[in-house]
């Protein structure tokens, strides 16, 4: 297959539709819903933050340890594929264990394994755009896998709405994993494997810290995924809770909470995938840092529409502008960590390092669980409120401070 053209792109970047697809539909729809069903309602909130919270930690350690091994032990059939194959049978296998959990406790069994099977999956996964792509067409590849997680979403969106089955869209994960890392494994070729690295694995852990533009993409990265999850942590519930009547221009679009979340999820995504590529060819001719400043500011203004106007149709009007400047964001900052990235043979590591800037903010939300509920017995709903003022200015700073990367435009 010639790369650089679309076909090689979409190949190159499917199984992240599946990652996409996998953790909107768990954690918009199935781990709420689940947990819902599985604990008293007061409680909900916070059993809902310990499950992502206690999750989180555990995944910090996965994406570098699986990174680092498949930079440190390469077989003949590459440094990254033989990680994705297990892993994406070992996600199905969570997914299904959590669709039929009896209790709250195999729940959480079930979760922390999809995290671990997640991690052993993507993190030496996500170590192929640094492989495989040059600088002057990251932006377009960050674009590609930024729109396939965009209409991952759609497809999870559009499901979540309209499907009345809560294990039917577990099992559509699990299978859409499956196809998705088949068709990842057939087609993609990894080059010869250089020589093994050297260097522990706590030391391998260290040497991207010395590097002040590392540091500052990861911080940027940690504080926009921040805003992310505490937005989309209590969305359901807030919903449900505050919004209550899911109606636009008087019809009702939907009975649940869980349906309403679909129908934002599928507005959000269909922004994002619109605007993805574009985004990220943009910024191979005109640099990382003037989308990202554009994409941030306007995520942290959409958010106070939300809080001032608590209405269905307010939500169902805003979410399609969240989603432009989300895909926008999505599209542009794989491409940036890529570009100050200078061992090539430690990707396996430095990406994992930086992917535990996505999971680790689900240990501050999930711990902000036990304050949205303190605070919204003590005023309802400013629970609610400050988790989201507070995600409004980690968006904000979180894209300001690119300005301190050096390395990148």
């Amino acid at each position: 297959m010639r790369p650089y053209t679309g076909r090689w792109f979409f190949v190159l970047s499917v199984y992240w539709f599946a990652t996409a697809f996998k953790w909107t539909l768990v954690l918009f729809v199935l781990l709420p819903a689940r947990v819902a069903e599985l604990v008293p309602a007061a409680e909900k909130a916070s059993r809902l933050g310990l499950l992502f919270g206690v999750g989180a930690v555990m995944a910090t350690f996965g994406p570098p340890l699986f990174g680092y091994l498949s930079d440190r032990l390469p077989s003949r059939k590459g440094r990254r594929l033989p990680y994705l194959a297990v892993g994406a049978v070992l996600t199905a296998s969570a997914l299904l264990l959590m669709a039929y959990a009896p209790s709250y406790g195999v729940l959480f069994l079930g979760y922390l394994l999809l995290q671990l099977a997640d991690d052993l999956a993507t993190g030496p996964y996500a170590a192929l755009i640094p492989d495989l792509v040059p600088q002057n067409h990251r932006g377009t590849a960050s674009g590609w896998m930024g729109a396939l997680q965009a209409s991952a979403q759609i497809a999870a969106g559009l499901l979540g709405f309209l499907a009345g089955s809560l294990a039917l869209l577990f099992w559509a994960a699990a299978l859409v994993n499956l196809a998705a890392a088949g068709i990842t494994l057939r087609y993609v070729r990894e080059p010869e494997n250089p020589a093994p690295r050297e260097e522990g694995f706590l030391e391998s852990l260290r040497l991207p810290w010395r590097d002040p533009d590392f540091r500052w993409v990861y911080f940027t990265r940690f504080l926009v995924m921040l805003g992310q999850y505490l937005v989309q942590t209590y969305l359901q519930y807030y919903l449900a809770d505050v919004v209550r009547v899911f109606a636009v221009f008087g019809r009702v679009l939907a009975a649940y909470a869980y349906q309403a979340v679909g129908l934002l999820v599928l507005l959000i995504s269909l922004g994002g995938a619109l605007a993805s590529v574009p985004a990220g060819r943009l910024s191979d001719r005109f640099g990382r840092k003037p989308l990202i400043y554009a994409s941030g500011v306007g995520l942290a203004l959409l958010l106070f529409p939300v809080l001032l106007f608590p209405r269905f149709d307010v939500l169902v009007g805003l979410a399609l502008f969240f989603g432009v400047g989300y895909g926008v964001y999505a599209a542009v900052d794989w491409a940036l960590v890529a570009d100050v990235l200078k061992r090539p043979e430690a990707h396996g590591t430095e990406m994992g390092v930086w992917q535990t800037s996505i999971v680790l903010p689900q240990i501050l939300a999930g711990l902000a669980g036990r304050g949205v509920d303190g605070l919204n017995q003590l005023a309802f709903p400013l629970g609610y409120q400050a988790a989201f003022v507070a995600a409004a200015l980690a968006f904000l700073a979180g894209t300001l401070l690119v300005a301190r990367v050096r390395g990148a435009r």
